[in-house]
């Protein structure tokens, strides 16, 4: 059957199948069965399907990573010589499975740390290095590359290379090519920490910032020499393909314009110098709301407790312990057209914090703790004078979730409350270990208009479609305004 289907595709989508599956090492049946229940995966009607071969820019995104949104788009990619470069086989990799398509350019000098026939085997596509290459230039073949591409990635950007972008030289492929482009171009430089602080490094830096060039890194670690650290590390993989969604980020921004404060994390509140009341909360939800608010335009002030995970990028981070820090912080963020108060807030704190460490005393049983009630930070919001005009509260529930919710709902004034089960035994999770500290999630979302049952997802899906209710919501309220 799938062979029948192939004979029936028209010559340029079998070229693009082709294509597609040698650059995955598949057949074409096999790489046309797993696309299409990719589609079926994604709900993808079968007249889009039919569109998704095409011989041109095919994305290969797996489902879980198909909303990249430099899906579709072409990078070229200058590999500099340095020890960074095995750095760019993985960047290559990372961006392809992505939907991203590179094509390679290698200076010379980056042909003695990796080879053209790996870059190539994961770029699947032919790898340029010759700037006098007689069959490619009969047709101005460095500035042909200059513009067929959406943008320019120098990975790793040597001191070198760098110096040649800054005084406009062109001696060779990868320089010509950055002289001749009208594409953004984004530098990842790799050098040891004395070359990247040199003062000549530096001049051609803030001359390459001032033309427009973007940068990301270097990085603060260890070197590839023995016994040498600092700032000279090429950005990882995964932060330059980031920055690259960022940068070709040509998405509808409905968020643009308006400013959004998002709790995040538990709190620590203190019971002496070395010990804390606090609960199991890792911010991988609240953080992943600030990330997606942020995607979609927003202004973000991310207010987060102790965790252990990155802020996200394009927020606000504000650090903070307690609970009282928080609310401070918060009002301080005032006014906010969004609130989303996703932090675990300990409810309760020790009256009197000691301020030394407090002893067992033998045969007397343990010390006498006395709690006080914390501030309520999102019911503080519902009842403020600057109330956000959307405020989204938080419910984590081990027992009766809507019947709770609902009635924070109500003691609270928030227009919703995304309810969830955080008890052991939810079966939520991979491993069913539960909502804290894992990376999926089941909710709830409560208004006045009736309650939402979710389906089980990954917590940044939770926080994608949150954020786009978010926006539909506030556009609804303006079009009425």
């Amino acid at each position: 059957m799938a062979s029948i289907t192939i004979r029936n595709l028209d010559e340029s989508a079998k070229q693009a199948l082709r294509r597609r599956a040698a650059g995955n090492g598949r057949s074409m049946e096999e790489e046309a069965r797993l696309l299409l229940a990719g589609l079926a995966e994604l709900d993808v009607p079968p007249a889009a399907a039919a569109e998704s071969v095409q011989p041109e820019r095919v994305s290969t995104a797996p489902p879980a990573i198909a909303g990249f949104p430099a899906a579709g788009k072409r990078v070229l990619l200058i590999l500099g010589g340095g020890i960074a470069a095995y750095k760019c086989l993985d960047l290559i990799r990372r961006l392809r499975e992505r939907g991203v398509a590179v094509r390679p350019v290698m200076t010379a000098a980056a042909g003695e740390f990796i080879t053209p026939l790996s870059v190539g085997a994961l770029a699947a596509d032919r790898v340029f290095t010759d700037l006098f290459d007689r069959e490619d230039e009969q047709d101005v073949g460095h500035i042909r590359l200059a513009r067929d591409c959406d943008m320019i990635v120098v990975a790793p950007a040597t001191a070198d290379l760098m110096a040649k972008m800054a005084n406009g030289l062109a001696n060779d492929l990868a320089s010509a090519v950055l002289l001749a482009t009208r594409r953004p171009v984004l530098v990842a430089p790799a050098m040891n920490p004395a070359m990247w602080a040199h003062r000549a490094t530096q001049r051609n830096v803030e001359t390459l910032r001032r033309d427009g060039i973007h940068f990301i890194g270097p990085m603060e670690g260890e070197m590839a020499e023995s016994r040498e650290a600092g700032r000279g590390r090429m950005a990882e993989p995964l932060e330059i393909v980031e920055r690259i969604g960022e940068l070709l980020d040509t998405r509808p921004k409905p968020l643009r314009g308006r400013r959004a404060i998002v709790t995040s994390g538990p709190t620590h509140e203190p019971i002496d110098p070395v010990r804390y009341i606090a609960n199991r909360s890792s911010g991988k939800q609240g953080h992943a709301i600030a990330a997606a608010l942020a995607d979609l335009g927003a202004e973000v002030i991310l207010v987060s407790g102790p965790v252990a995970i990155p802020d996200p990028r394009g927020c606000e981070t504000v650090h903070v312990e307690s609970a009282r820090e928080m609310q401070r912080m918060v009002e301080a963020a005032l006014p906010a057209d969004i609130a989303v108060m996703v932090a675990a807030v300990a409810d309760w704190r020790s009256k009197a914090e000691a301020t030394e460490k407090m002893k067992k005393e033998g045969g007397k049983g343990p010390s006498h703790l006395e709690l006080t009630e914390n501030p309520d930070i999102l019911k503080g919001l519902g009842h403020h004078v600057r109330r956000p005009g959307l405020l989204i509260g938080f419910a984590a529930e081990t027992e009766k979730i809507v019947e709770h919710a609902r009635a924070k709902l109500d003691r609270k004034k928030a227009d919703w409350i995304v309810a969830n089960d955080v008890s052991p035994d939810s079966g939520i999770g991979e491993k069913a270990g539960g909502v804290m500290g894992g990376d999926r999630n089941r909710v709830r979302i409560l208004s006045r208009d009736g309650v939402e049952e979710w389906p089980e997802m990954g917590k940044r899906e939770v926080a994608r479609r949150l954020a786009a209710r978010i926006a539909e919501t506030l556009a609804r309220q303006a079009a009425k305004a």
